[in-house]
């Protein structure tokens, strides 16, 4: 009877004890963070902490931690916090993706947007931070990918896992492109992340040429009127689905539009946490995440499935060498360059396709196509180099065989690579330039 009576009150202190929480005090209130005494001891950078604010619980997450207290970045644009608030740890157990949730919209923290109820939480935790695989066990990539666009396809072929960037800056149509990537078969499942952008982009992307695809795609939207935290969340909870979906075995197309707002997020995260701005206002962890986050797409071990990336890069002001470009060039697999002064000559989509690269071509041209394409590439820059002294009248033909064929074919070529959303996938770009030619 004793030890009934002792496992009964075991059984009620353990029951008593989930019922309280660690908490600590707000003491600072700024209009970006919020500083919190007394849990110093208790939490971990990434760690949530929350506080209760007009009926409901606001969160945020700890990016900095001294001995003086805490540093909260909240995910709500607005802070309701005032001084003398009790704050709290928050269970912090990340999300779990499951595969009723194709043709959802959610936000940032995974909760749904589309009126559809709540979403169903899968079989297994994944963690917004997750490693990518080991370089050592990750499969190679090597199997061709058919986008439709045609200059894509005939200049910078992509892989499935492969990853590749499109930069451009505003107003080039980068989002218009990555419309019609989206339409691309042979993926069973498109991940899509909208950082940053206009609100009434949502639906027009939902409703516009990926309409037909919406069954298998998972749409994770957080529009630039929203915090910092939240624009810097979206892309890797993007990135955890995709990995979920990934290690089922399925085909992933992954696309974030845009990384460069990511990046912008994070800057800001990390100056609240006191970071020091070393190029032109980014902190030196902008740097490491950025690649940590691009790293985790393409392919997965070896008898998985693969999540082929595509992200847009906006330019700054059009500088090609602004340092988040330049480091995000240097991690991908190859990038697509969309030039405001083809855009200026209403050719769409705006591809330079003397600037862009695929580092992994060599896997999808054949030998005959790897020289045809070297050929009109020689075409195209000798077309582009002599532009300026054709405009002055300085050309006259006969007198340079190379030049006398690009000046006759190359427009032929632009007027091929011409497509714009509405436009039919291409099937073979490669016969479809052969037949514009002989025009």
């Amino acid at each position: 009877m004793n030890a009934l009576c002792e496992l009964e009150t075991l059984l009620l202190e353990g029951a008593g004890r989930h019922l309280v929480r660690i908490s600590g005090t707000i003491r600072e209130v700024t209009p970006s963070y919020y500083r919190v005494v007394g849990l110093s001891q208790f939490v971990k950078l990434g760690d949530q902490v929350g506080f209760d604010a007009n009926g409901r619980t606001q969160i945020g997450e700890v990016v900095r931690i001294d001995g003086n207290g805490l540093t909260i970045k909240p995910f709500n644009g607005r802070i309701d916090a005032r001084i003398g608030t009790p704050a709290f740890l928050v269970s912090n157990a990340g999300l779990s993706p499951d595969p009723s949730w194709k043709g959802r919209v959610i936000n940032a923290l995974a909760e749904p947007l589309d009126g559809q109820g709540p979403l169903a939480p899968g079989p297994r935790p994944v963690h917004h931070d997750a490693e990518p695989p080991s370089a050592m066990t990750r499969a190679r990539v090597h199997k061709p990918l058919h986008t439709g666009v045609k200059a894509i396809d005939l200049f910078t072929p992509i892989c499935q896992g492969q990853r590749i960037g499109i930069f451009a800056g505003s107003g080039v149509g980068k989002s218009t492109l990555l419309t019609m990537l989206a339409k691309c078969e042979g993926f069973d499942t498109i991940v899509v992340a909208l950082v940053g952008e206009r609100g009434r982009e949502v639906r027009e992307f939902l409703e516009g040429p990926i309409q037909a695809s919406l069954h298998r795609a998972v749409m994770v939207v957080s529009t630039g009127d929203e915090s910092p935290m939240m624009r810097r969340q979206a892309p890797r909870t993007a990135v955890s689905i995709a990995e979920y979906f990934r290690d089922c075995g399925e085909s992933v197309l992954l696309i974030i539009d845009s990384v460069t707002r990511y990046a912008h997020a994070a800057r800001d995260v990390a100056l609240a946490a006191g970071e020091p701005a070393v190029a032109r206002g980014y902190t030196p962890s902008v740097f490491s995440d950025l690649p940590r986050l691009l790293e985790r797409a393409g392919p997965g071990e070896e008898g998985k499935g693969s999540i082929t990336g595509i992200f847009s890069v906006l330019i700054d002001g059009d500088d090609h060498n602004d340092p988040v470009a330049d480091n995000i060039r240097g991690t991908l697999d190859g990038h697509i360059v969309l030039d405001r002064s083809i855009a200026d000559q209403g050719r769409y989509p705006a591809i330079n396709v003397l600037g862009s690269i695929s580092r992994l071509a060599d896997h999808v041209w054949s030998s005959d196509q790897k020289e045809l394409v070297r050929r009109l590439r020689g075409l195209i820059a000798r077309y582009e180099d002599t532009r300026d002294l054709r405009m002055m009248g300085g050309y006259q033909p006969g007198t340079d065989q190379d030049l006398d064929q690009a000046v006759v074919l190359v427009p032929k070529i632009y007027e091929a690579l011409r497509q714009d959303p509405s436009s039919p996938l291409s099937r073979d770009a490669f016969m479809d330039l052969a037949q514009a030619l002989k025009q």
